[in-house]
Protein backbone atom coordinates (compact mmCIF):
# COMPACT_ATOMS: atom_id res chain seq x y z
CA UNK A 1 0.00 0.00 0.00
CA UNK A 2 1.61 3.70 1.05
CA UNK A 3 0.28 4.72 -2.83
CA UNK A 4 -2.72 6.69 -1.86
CA UNK A 5 -5.39 3.70 -1.68
CA UNK A 6 -6.02 0.28 0.08
CA UNK A 7 -5.31 -1.98 -2.11
CA UNK A 8 -3.08 -4.63 -0.99
CA UNK A 9 -1.00 -5.83 -4.25
CA UNK A 10 -0.17 -9.79 -4.42
CA UNK A 11 2.46 -11.78 -5.89
CA UNK A 12 1.60 -14.85 -5.69
CA UNK A 13 4.99 -17.32 -6.47
CA UNK A 14 3.61 -21.34 -7.51
CA UNK A 15 0.08 -20.10 -7.80
CA UNK A 16 -1.03 -23.58 -9.74
CA UNK A 17 -0.15 -25.65 -6.69
CA UNK A 18 -2.99 -26.32 -3.61
CA UNK A 19 -2.07 -23.07 -1.75
CA UNK A 20 -1.35 -21.14 -5.01
CA UNK A 21 -4.75 -21.67 -5.84
CA UNK A 22 -6.22 -21.25 -2.63
CA UNK A 23 -4.67 -17.92 -2.38
CA UNK A 24 -6.70 -16.67 -5.63
CA UNK A 25 -9.30 -18.19 -3.74
CA UNK A 26 -9.35 -15.89 -0.86
CA UNK A 27 -8.28 -12.82 -3.42
CA UNK A 28 -10.97 -14.08 -5.82
CA UNK A 29 -13.94 -14.04 -2.84
CA UNK A 30 -12.60 -10.84 -0.39
CA UNK A 31 -15.45 -8.79 -0.41
CA UNK A 32 -13.65 -5.92 0.85
CA UNK A 33 -11.90 -4.95 -2.22
CA UNK A 34 -8.29 -4.79 -0.64
CA UNK A 35 -6.63 -7.64 -2.22
CA UNK A 36 -5.30 -7.78 -5.80
CA UNK A 37 -3.67 -10.45 -7.62
CA UNK A 38 -0.80 -8.80 -9.08
CA UNK A 39 1.32 -11.26 -10.18
CA UNK A 40 1.54 -15.41 -10.49
CA UNK A 41 3.90 -17.54 -11.43
CA UNK A 42 4.40 -21.17 -12.14
CA UNK A 43 6.11 -23.79 -13.62
CA UNK A 44 4.86 -26.82 -15.46
CA UNK A 45 1.18 -26.17 -15.41
CA UNK A 46 1.01 -23.50 -17.72
CA UNK A 47 -2.30 -24.58 -18.89
CA UNK A 48 -3.79 -23.40 -15.95
CA UNK A 49 -1.51 -20.54 -15.25
CA UNK A 50 -3.33 -19.23 -18.14
CA UNK A 51 -7.03 -19.60 -17.09
CA UNK A 52 -5.77 -18.23 -13.73
CA UNK A 53 -4.66 -14.90 -15.92
CA UNK A 54 -7.48 -14.83 -17.26
CA UNK A 55 -9.59 -15.12 -14.34
CA UNK A 56 -7.48 -12.72 -11.89
CA UNK A 57 -6.41 -10.08 -14.30
CA UNK A 58 -3.27 -9.67 -12.83
CA UNK A 59 -0.30 -7.28 -14.14
CA UNK A 60 2.58 -9.77 -14.66
CA UNK A 61 2.62 -13.53 -14.99
CA UNK A 62 6.07 -15.54 -15.19
CA UNK A 63 6.58 -18.90 -16.50
CA UNK A 64 10.05 -20.36 -14.82
CA UNK A 65 10.13 -23.53 -17.42
CA UNK A 66 11.10 -21.49 -20.80
CA UNK A 67 10.48 -24.00 -23.06
CA UNK A 68 6.19 -23.60 -23.50
CA UNK A 69 6.84 -19.66 -22.97
CA UNK A 70 5.83 -19.39 -26.80
CA UNK A 71 2.14 -20.87 -26.03
CA UNK A 72 1.50 -19.08 -22.75
CA UNK A 73 2.63 -15.79 -24.89
CA UNK A 74 0.37 -16.92 -27.65
CA UNK A 75 -2.23 -18.10 -25.45
CA UNK A 76 -2.40 -14.61 -23.67
CA UNK A 77 -2.29 -12.17 -26.82
CA UNK A 78 -5.43 -10.79 -26.11
CA UNK A 79 -5.19 -10.20 -22.58
CA UNK A 80 -3.44 -7.27 -20.74
CA UNK A 81 -0.65 -8.97 -18.95
CA UNK A 82 3.39 -8.56 -19.60
CA UNK A 83 4.08 -11.98 -19.54
CA UNK A 84 7.80 -12.70 -18.50
CA UNK A 85 9.89 -16.21 -18.08
CA UNK A 86 12.36 -17.83 -15.87
CA UNK A 87 14.19 -16.38 -12.52
CA UNK A 88 14.51 -12.99 -13.83
CA UNK A 89 10.30 -12.67 -14.23
CA UNK A 90 10.46 -13.55 -10.55
CA UNK A 91 12.57 -11.18 -9.39
CA UNK A 92 11.02 -8.13 -11.16
CA UNK A 93 7.73 -9.27 -10.40
CA UNK A 94 8.22 -9.79 -6.29
CA UNK A 95 10.36 -6.18 -6.67
CA UNK A 96 8.35 -4.11 -8.64
CA UNK A 97 7.40 -1.07 -6.62
CA UNK A 98 3.50 -1.57 -6.54
CA UNK A 99 3.87 -5.17 -5.36
CA UNK A 100 2.69 -5.01 -1.45
CA UNK A 101 2.96 -8.81 -0.69
CA UNK A 102 4.44 -11.72 -1.88
CA UNK A 103 2.93 -15.38 -1.18
CA UNK A 104 5.52 -17.71 -1.49
CA UNK A 105 4.01 -21.09 -2.38
CA UNK A 106 6.52 -22.83 -4.87
CA UNK A 107 7.80 -26.33 -3.30
CA UNK A 108 11.17 -27.18 -2.17
CA UNK A 109 14.45 -25.23 -2.16
CA UNK A 110 14.09 -23.63 -5.41
CA UNK A 111 11.45 -20.87 -3.41
CA UNK A 112 14.22 -19.47 -1.23
CA UNK A 113 15.15 -17.54 -4.16
CA UNK A 114 12.07 -15.88 -4.78
CA UNK A 115 11.61 -15.02 -0.80
CA UNK A 116 15.44 -13.61 -0.90
CA UNK A 117 14.36 -11.37 -3.77
CA UNK A 118 11.79 -10.23 -2.28
CA UNK A 119 13.00 -9.22 0.73
CA UNK A 120 16.20 -7.66 -0.59
CA UNK A 121 13.04 -5.36 -2.11
CA UNK A 122 11.82 -4.82 1.63
CA UNK A 123 8.67 -6.69 0.95
CA UNK A 124 6.37 -8.20 3.36
CA UNK A 125 6.53 -12.36 2.42
CA UNK A 126 3.68 -14.33 3.07
CA UNK A 127 5.98 -17.67 3.36
CA UNK A 128 4.23 -21.11 2.85
CA UNK A 129 7.73 -22.67 1.33
CA UNK A 130 9.09 -23.67 5.10
CA UNK A 131 12.33 -25.04 2.86
CA UNK A 132 13.50 -21.22 3.24
CA UNK A 133 14.05 -21.49 6.67
CA UNK A 134 15.04 -24.77 6.60
CA UNK A 135 17.69 -24.14 4.04
CA UNK A 136 18.84 -20.81 5.30
CA UNK A 137 17.26 -19.46 8.36
CA UNK A 138 19.99 -17.58 10.20
CA UNK A 139 20.99 -15.29 6.71
CA UNK A 140 17.33 -14.64 5.78
CA UNK A 141 16.05 -13.66 9.25
CA UNK A 142 19.07 -11.71 8.71
CA UNK A 143 18.28 -10.19 5.39
CA UNK A 144 14.68 -9.49 6.52
CA UNK A 145 16.15 -7.40 9.75
CA UNK A 146 18.24 -5.61 7.54
CA UNK A 147 15.87 -4.69 4.57
CA UNK A 148 13.39 -3.63 7.06
CA UNK A 149 10.94 -6.39 5.34
CA UNK A 150 8.61 -9.06 7.14
CA UNK A 151 8.16 -12.34 7.27
CA UNK A 152 4.10 -13.90 8.05
CA UNK A 153 3.72 -17.52 8.25
CA UNK A 154 1.36 -19.05 5.94
CA UNK A 155 1.71 -22.45 6.99
CA UNK A 156 -1.49 -23.48 9.47
CA UNK A 157 0.93 -24.49 12.30
CA UNK A 158 3.18 -21.51 12.12
CA UNK A 159 0.07 -19.37 11.47
CA UNK A 160 -1.56 -20.44 14.82
CA UNK A 161 1.50 -19.78 17.00
CA UNK A 162 1.84 -16.47 15.34
CA UNK A 163 -1.92 -15.66 16.15
CA UNK A 164 -1.46 -17.39 19.82
CA UNK A 165 1.77 -15.51 20.37
CA UNK A 166 -0.41 -12.61 20.64
CA UNK A 167 -2.23 -13.84 23.83
CA UNK A 168 1.54 -12.60 26.03
CA UNK A 169 4.51 -10.96 25.58
CA UNK A 170 7.47 -12.84 23.77
CA UNK A 171 9.67 -12.92 26.74
CA UNK A 172 6.75 -14.92 28.19
CA UNK A 173 6.25 -17.63 25.92
CA UNK A 174 7.58 -21.03 27.26
CA UNK A 175 7.37 -23.25 24.19
CA UNK A 176 5.08 -23.81 21.33
CA UNK A 177 3.46 -27.03 21.00
CA UNK A 178 3.27 -27.88 16.88
CA UNK A 179 0.21 -30.40 15.96
CA UNK A 180 0.41 -33.32 13.45
CA UNK A 181 -2.17 -35.25 11.89
CA UNK A 182 -0.29 -38.48 11.99
CA UNK A 183 -0.85 -39.00 8.30
CA UNK A 184 -2.17 -41.72 6.74
CA UNK A 185 0.12 -44.18 8.75
CA UNK A 186 -0.72 -43.17 12.36
CA UNK A 187 -0.65 -45.87 14.95
CA UNK A 188 0.84 -48.70 12.41
CA UNK A 189 3.64 -50.53 13.28
CA UNK A 190 7.27 -50.27 11.65
CA UNK A 191 6.64 -53.81 9.97
CA UNK A 192 3.41 -52.53 8.11
CA UNK A 193 4.91 -49.98 6.51
CA UNK A 194 7.61 -52.21 4.71
CA UNK A 195 5.28 -52.54 1.14
CA UNK A 196 3.56 -49.08 1.62
CA UNK A 197 2.63 -47.82 -2.23
CA UNK A 198 3.24 -44.30 -3.30
CA UNK A 199 -1.00 -44.34 -3.52
CA UNK A 200 -1.38 -45.51 0.05
CA UNK A 201 0.75 -43.16 1.02
CA UNK A 202 -0.79 -39.86 -1.22
CA UNK A 203 -4.24 -40.67 1.38
CA UNK A 204 -3.75 -38.43 3.89
CA UNK A 205 -7.00 -38.78 6.10
CA UNK A 206 -7.71 -34.92 6.60
CA UNK A 207 -6.04 -32.65 3.89
CA UNK A 208 -5.83 -31.96 0.39
CA UNK A 209 -2.54 -31.49 -0.76
CA UNK A 210 0.54 -31.37 -3.41
CA UNK A 211 2.22 -35.12 -4.04
CA UNK A 212 5.94 -33.92 -2.13
CA UNK A 213 4.03 -32.30 1.31
CA UNK A 214 1.75 -35.10 1.26
CA UNK A 215 4.75 -37.70 1.39
CA UNK A 216 6.12 -35.41 3.71
CA UNK A 217 3.08 -35.46 5.89
CA UNK A 218 2.98 -39.59 5.89
CA UNK A 219 6.54 -39.97 6.90
CA UNK A 220 6.31 -37.04 9.43
CA UNK A 221 9.16 -34.71 7.52
CA UNK A 222 6.73 -32.27 7.13
CA UNK A 223 6.54 -32.02 10.91
CA UNK A 224 9.80 -32.02 11.17
CA UNK A 225 11.22 -29.51 8.38
CA UNK A 226 7.90 -27.23 10.01
CA UNK A 227 10.12 -27.33 13.48
CA UNK A 228 13.31 -26.19 11.93
CA UNK A 229 11.07 -23.24 10.17
CA UNK A 230 9.77 -22.36 13.64
CA UNK A 231 13.00 -22.13 15.28
CA UNK A 232 13.76 -19.31 13.22
CA UNK A 233 10.64 -18.18 12.40
CA UNK A 234 9.93 -17.18 16.13
CA UNK A 235 13.41 -17.24 17.66
CA UNK A 236 13.32 -20.29 19.69
CA UNK A 237 15.46 -22.54 21.33
CA UNK A 238 15.33 -26.56 20.05
CA UNK A 239 14.10 -27.72 22.98
CA UNK A 240 11.20 -24.72 23.43
CA UNK A 241 9.28 -26.73 20.47
CA UNK A 242 7.26 -29.87 21.04
CA UNK A 243 5.19 -32.05 18.72
CA UNK A 244 2.15 -34.06 19.21
CA UNK A 245 -0.32 -35.64 17.28
CA UNK A 246 -3.85 -34.56 17.02
CA UNK A 247 -5.99 -36.45 14.03
CA UNK A 248 -8.62 -34.55 13.95
CA UNK A 249 -6.34 -31.43 12.88
CA UNK A 250 -8.47 -28.89 14.36
CA UNK A 251 -5.83 -27.34 16.61
CA UNK A 252 -3.22 -26.37 14.35
CA UNK A 253 -0.87 -25.42 17.43
CA UNK A 254 -0.30 -24.16 20.59
CA UNK A 255 2.15 -21.82 22.23
CA UNK A 256 2.64 -21.77 26.48
CA UNK A 257 3.31 -19.27 28.44
CA UNK A 258 5.06 -19.33 31.62
CA UNK A 259 2.41 -19.17 33.80
CA UNK A 260 0.92 -22.39 32.60
CA UNK A 261 -1.44 -20.56 30.50
CA UNK A 262 -1.37 -22.25 27.04
CA UNK A 263 -3.54 -21.03 24.20
CA UNK A 264 -4.68 -23.03 21.05
CA UNK A 265 -5.70 -21.90 17.72
CA UNK A 266 -8.49 -23.73 16.29
CA UNK A 267 -10.29 -23.75 12.95
CA UNK A 268 -10.97 -26.39 10.20
CA UNK A 269 -8.42 -28.05 8.19
CA UNK A 270 -8.19 -25.52 5.74
CA UNK A 271 -5.76 -23.63 4.23
CA UNK A 272 -7.62 -20.51 3.48
CA UNK A 273 -8.27 -18.93 7.23
CA UNK A 274 -3.88 -18.91 7.70
CA UNK A 275 -3.74 -17.48 3.67
CA UNK A 276 -6.15 -14.88 4.17
CA UNK A 277 -4.45 -13.68 7.35
CA UNK A 278 -1.22 -13.71 6.18
CA UNK A 279 -2.11 -11.33 3.19
CA UNK A 280 -4.71 -9.12 5.43
CA UNK A 281 -2.37 -9.26 8.67
CA UNK A 282 -2.72 -7.21 11.39
CA UNK A 283 -6.92 -7.08 9.99
CA UNK A 284 -9.33 -9.61 10.23
CA UNK A 285 -12.19 -10.20 7.35
CA UNK A 286 -14.65 -12.50 6.26
CA UNK A 287 -13.20 -15.82 5.01
CA UNK A 288 -14.41 -17.75 2.34
CA UNK A 289 -13.38 -21.20 4.03
CA UNK A 290 -15.75 -22.94 6.43
CA UNK A 291 -16.56 -22.07 10.34
CA UNK A 292 -16.01 -24.73 13.23
CA UNK A 293 -19.46 -25.74 14.52
CA UNK A 294 -18.61 -26.41 18.00
CA UNK A 295 -22.33 -27.55 18.92
CA UNK A 296 -21.84 -31.08 16.74
CA UNK A 297 -20.49 -34.00 19.43
CA UNK A 298 -16.71 -34.56 18.88
CA UNK A 299 -13.39 -35.51 20.05
CA UNK A 300 -9.78 -33.57 20.49
CA UNK A 301 -7.53 -36.30 20.70
CA UNK A 302 -3.51 -35.60 21.46
CA UNK A 303 -0.83 -38.45 21.75
CA UNK A 304 3.14 -38.56 21.49
CA UNK A 305 4.27 -38.60 17.98
CA UNK A 306 5.87 -42.26 17.35
CA UNK A 307 9.32 -41.41 16.60
CA UNK A 308 10.94 -45.13 16.35
CA UNK A 309 9.01 -45.53 13.25
CA UNK A 310 8.88 -41.95 11.77
CA UNK A 311 12.43 -41.11 12.61
CA UNK A 312 12.20 -37.56 10.68
CA UNK A 313 11.58 -35.64 14.43
CA UNK A 314 14.94 -36.78 15.59
CA UNK A 315 16.47 -35.87 12.17
CA UNK A 316 15.13 -32.49 13.09
CA UNK A 317 16.27 -31.59 16.16
CA UNK A 318 19.91 -32.83 15.35
CA UNK A 319 19.61 -30.40 12.29
CA UNK A 320 18.34 -27.52 14.72
CA UNK A 321 21.19 -28.42 16.96
CA UNK A 322 24.00 -28.16 14.40
CA UNK A 323 22.74 -25.26 12.27
CA UNK A 324 25.12 -24.44 9.43
CA UNK A 325 24.90 -26.54 6.51
CA UNK A 326 22.95 -28.95 8.32
CA UNK A 327 19.27 -27.92 7.15
CA UNK A 328 20.24 -27.54 3.77
CA UNK A 329 21.23 -31.11 3.32
CA UNK A 330 18.35 -32.72 4.89
CA UNK A 331 15.95 -30.81 2.54
CA UNK A 332 18.10 -31.67 -0.05
CA UNK A 333 18.20 -35.26 0.49
CA UNK A 334 14.28 -35.49 1.23
CA UNK A 335 13.25 -34.10 -1.89
CA UNK A 336 15.59 -36.78 -4.20
CA UNK A 337 14.24 -39.38 -1.84
CA UNK A 338 10.43 -38.49 -1.62
CA UNK A 339 10.86 -38.28 -5.99
CA UNK A 340 12.65 -41.50 -6.25
CA UNK A 341 9.55 -43.09 -3.67
CA UNK A 342 7.47 -41.79 -5.67
CA UNK A 343 9.06 -43.16 -9.34
CA UNK A 344 8.63 -46.80 -7.56
CA UNK A 345 12.65 -46.96 -7.16
CA UNK A 346 12.86 -46.70 -3.15
CA UNK A 347 10.59 -47.93 -0.02
CA UNK A 348 8.75 -45.34 1.82
CA UNK A 349 10.94 -46.58 4.84
CA UNK A 350 14.26 -45.43 3.15
CA UNK A 351 12.98 -42.14 2.88
CA UNK A 352 14.54 -41.48 5.96
CA UNK A 353 17.29 -43.65 5.61
CA UNK A 354 18.08 -41.80 2.67
CA UNK A 355 18.16 -38.74 4.46
CA UNK A 356 20.03 -39.64 7.65
CA UNK A 357 22.39 -40.62 4.13
CA UNK A 358 22.42 -37.01 2.57
CA UNK A 359 23.06 -35.29 5.93
CA UNK A 360 25.99 -37.24 7.34
CA UNK A 361 27.73 -37.32 3.94
CA UNK A 362 27.84 -33.80 3.29
CA UNK A 363 30.52 -31.20 3.96
CA UNK A 364 29.07 -29.59 6.81
CA UNK A 365 30.35 -25.46 7.62
CA UNK A 366 28.55 -23.94 10.75
CA UNK A 367 28.56 -20.66 9.36
CA UNK A 368 27.69 -20.82 5.40
CA UNK A 369 26.87 -18.11 2.77
CA UNK A 370 24.58 -18.82 0.24
CA UNK A 371 26.49 -19.76 -2.17
CA UNK A 372 27.91 -22.07 -0.11
CA UNK A 373 24.21 -23.69 0.78
CA UNK A 374 23.25 -23.98 -2.86
CA UNK A 375 26.43 -26.23 -3.47
CA UNK A 376 25.63 -28.24 -0.34
CA UNK A 377 22.31 -28.44 -1.85
CA UNK A 378 23.70 -29.64 -4.92
CA UNK A 379 26.18 -32.14 -3.56
CA UNK A 380 23.41 -33.73 -1.38
CA UNK A 381 21.13 -34.21 -4.09
CA UNK A 382 23.36 -36.39 -6.09
CA UNK A 383 24.51 -38.63 -2.91
CA UNK A 384 21.06 -39.66 -2.67
CA UNK A 385 19.90 -40.18 -6.22
CA UNK A 386 23.19 -42.37 -6.27
CA UNK A 387 22.28 -43.62 -2.57
CA UNK A 388 21.37 -47.53 -2.38
CA UNK A 389 18.90 -48.89 0.24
Amino acid sequence: MGRGDSTTRVVVLGSTGSIGRSTLDVIGSDTTGRLRAHGLSAHANWERLIEQVRSSSPHFVTVTDHQPIGEVRAALRDVEVEVLVGRDGVIRMVQDPATDRVLNAIVGAAGLEGTWAALEAGKTVALANKETLVVAGPLVMELAKRRNARLLPVDSEHSAIFQAMQAGARREVRRVILTSSGGPFRGRPRRELLNVTPEEALNHPTWRMGPKITIDSATLMNKALEVIEARWLFDLEPDQIEVVVHPESVVHSMVEFVDGSVIAQLSPPDMRLPIQYALTHPDRTPCPGPRLDLTKPSALRFEPPDRETFPALDLAYEVMKRGGTAGAALNAANEVAVARFLGGEIGFLDIPRACRAGLDHHEYDPSPTLDQLWKVDARARLEVQRWTP
